[in-house]
């Protein structure tokens, strides 16, 4: 299979949700207008929505090593210097629940940016109606692009007035796997919590190390937040990986939510599951806390 097509641990769970009544999700056509991707399936109607009350947020523009690539923040109105968490959206681009994360941690005092890092291919992810037609643009952006795309980020929020000395990353899925990767790479990180990030890669030349590979070069502190029920990322995968840090003496703490799926976190999608979706955020919040990120 040829490695652009094939289906990632990530992808695998996203399609592998227990079936779900039709009941209680828009429309597309209301879904499209909310600003929601449809290749992730059907969008809940009691979506989680964060107003811009007491935030400055909207589009950005970063400067990258080859162009200008778009963005979107958000952050707390009239607050000087607040620190910088990276936001790592899925493979659906970024769609209105990336933002509205970003607002959620802007609430908590966040210089929140999530760079539209596929911005490349010119094409709007978000318009995208099947998995099949992402995984070629996604699965050929090379690490290494990736990893110097968020360098530019983080600079950008610098230029903006954001304090990287509390610099956090945070991510979903495909952006989970980013915080791992972004974590052995950037000293300046000071910690990040991936949501259900692959720990293992299939054979991609463009993608040097997995993140369990990885665990020797680990840079930053990770909190990694799993589901025992993720059709695509195994329990022992997991494990494997935090046997790998805890040899490589590398802080990193790990929490698997009992029959949880996929993307629990993910309140847009029939994989949400509100319990453990809020234990997690309430996790992260401690973890960026105690590595003063928030607080």
């Amino acid at each position: 299979m040829n490695i652009q097509t094939q289906l990632t641990s990530d992808v695998i769970g996203l399609t592998k949700v227990a079936p779900f009544s039709r009941r209680g999700f828009m429309t597309a056509s209301a879904a499209v207008a909310a600003g929601y991707t449809l290749a992730a399936g059907p969008v809940r109607a009691e979506v989680i929505t964060t107003s811009t009350d007491g935030l400055d947020a909207g589009e950005a523009k970063i400067k990258v090593a080859d162009g200008e690539m778009p963005g979107y923040f958000a952050r707390p109105k009239g607050v000087a210097n607040p620190p910088v968490v990276l936001v790592a959206m899925e493979i659906f681009g970024l769609h209105e629940h990336i933002k509205d994360v970003s607002r959620r941690l802007a609430k908590l005092g966040a210089f929140a940016v999530a760079p539209d890092y596929y911005f490349r291919k010119g094409v709007d992810l978000t318009k995208i109606t099947d998995i099949p037609q992402l995984l070629p643009i996604v699965n050929a952006k090379p690490d290494a692009e990736l990893l110097s795309d968020l360098d530019s980020t983080v600079a950008w929020a610098k230029a903006q007035g954001g304090n990287t000395d509390r610099l956090g990353i945070i991510g979903f899925c495909r952006g989970g796997r980013t915080v791992w990767e972004y974590a052995a790479h950037s000293s300046a990180l000071k910690a990040g919590v991936s949501f259900y990030g692959p720990p293992v890669d299939p054979p991609n030349p463009l993608w040097a190390k997995s993140p369990t590979q990885l665990a020797p070069e680990m840079k930053a502190p990770v909190l990694g937040l799993y589901g025992e029920a993720d059709a695509g990322i195994p329990v022992a995968t997991v494990e494997a990986l935090k046997e790998a840090l805890a040899k490589a003496n590398k802080p990193a703490a790990f929490k698997i939510y009992p029959g949880a799926p996929h993307g629990f976190h993910a309140d847009y999608r029939a994989s949400y599951r509100k319990e453990a979706a809020e234990d997690a955020w309430n996790q992260m919040q401690a973890w960026f806390k105690k590595y003063n990120v928030l607080g």
